[in-house]
């Protein structure tokens, strides 16, 4: 089904126009996971990853790009990833696209788009602790709860930090 949207109004192409925020990955860490907690004990992993691609030019030579991404875990999540994953670590991440927006110590803006984890698979054999060691047992998807994110670092939670002062105060 496709629409001309020049045939519509402004409201009616926002009724017409459909949203799905969905990201899976399979890819490898480019380094150890980066593990830090929120003041209020949350823990929180940033995971920097790369997704190659292989494919053929127009003279049919074989191709491969890489995309870097960062993809951030929250809570048991986000600690079991700093313990069992380190660089080189083949992993399956599934969340959504976030952007969040801050001011450098040299008070430029800056923004960034990366990936919210809602699950994260380990691949390739169990490793135990970051070593070379196969670990006993094997791994299990570990299921994320919602959590909040940082304050002010994501501009959906200043929104939403705003939209609930004003919902209270009325």
């Amino acid at each position: 089904m496709s629409f001309c949207y020049s045939k519509y109004s402004k409201r009616e192409r926002s009724e017409v126009m459909a949203n799905f925020n969905k990201v899976f990955l399979i890819g490898n860490l480019t380094k150890d996971p980066e593990l830090r907690y929120t003041p209020q004990g949350t823990a929180v992993a940033n995971l920097r990853m790369a997704v190659n691609r292989k494919f053929r030019n127009k003279n049919q030579e074989l191709k491969e790009e890489t995309c870097f991404i960062n993809v951030v875990t929250w809570d048991k999540q986000a600690e079991n990833c700093n313990q069992y994953l380190k660089k080189g670590s083949a992993l399956f991440a599934e969340g959504r696209l976030q952007s969040r927006s801050w001011e450098d110590n040299a008070g430029q803006k800056r923004s960034v788009i990366e990936v919210r984890a809602e699950r994260v698979q380990f691949l390739g054999s169990p490793r135990s602790a970051r070593t070379q060691e196969p670990a006993e047992g094997h791994f299990e998807p570990v299921e994320q709860s919602p959590v909040e994110p940082l304050q002010d670092l994501s501009t959906e939670a200043v929104w939403l930090g705003e939209s609930e002062e004003q919902t209270n105060e009325s």
